[in-house]
């Protein structure tokens, strides 16, 4: 049997990896009171059924709660996001960091080979 010796990608959730799923849980970190349904429908240009699909997958794990509200003339569906999920997604976030580190630093020290200077900058962790 084959010992796998941990990666920097092992890290990464494949839950919050997908880009739509990346694009809801920042939309939720930002909004404290969470997000109504077709909020994060327009924020993350999704269509219903995708989105329905990728909240599905976040519940699953726990990273996001939806809540089923009864108005006057219509319903609506608050979504927010886990304490749970919120920790998680911060850990995927700095894995995700450190892969794009390790990264910038092989190309910095490959640079005579690359000839193409880096693009952009990855910022220091903060703490």
């Amino acid at each position: 049997m084959t010992n796998h010796k941990e990666t920097p990608y092992s890290a990464l959730k494949r839950v919050f990896h997908e880009p739509s799923r990346m694009a809801i849980m920042t939309a939720l970190c930002g909004a404290e009171e969470g997000l109504a349904f077709g909020e994060i429908k327009a924020q993350c240009a999704l269509t219903d059924g995708n989105l329905n699909r990728h909240l599905k997958a976040l519940a699953d794990v726990g990273a996001v709660r939806a809540v089923k509200e009864s108005g006057a003339t219509r319903s609506r569906t608050l979504i927010t996001i886990t304490d749970t999920g919120r920790e998680h997604f911060v850990d995927y976030l700095r894995a995700l960091e450190d892969v794009l580190r390790r990264t910038a630093e092989t190309l910095a020290t490959e640079e005579s080979i690359v000839k193409t200077p880096l693009l952009w900058h990855v910022p220091a962790t903060v703490e």
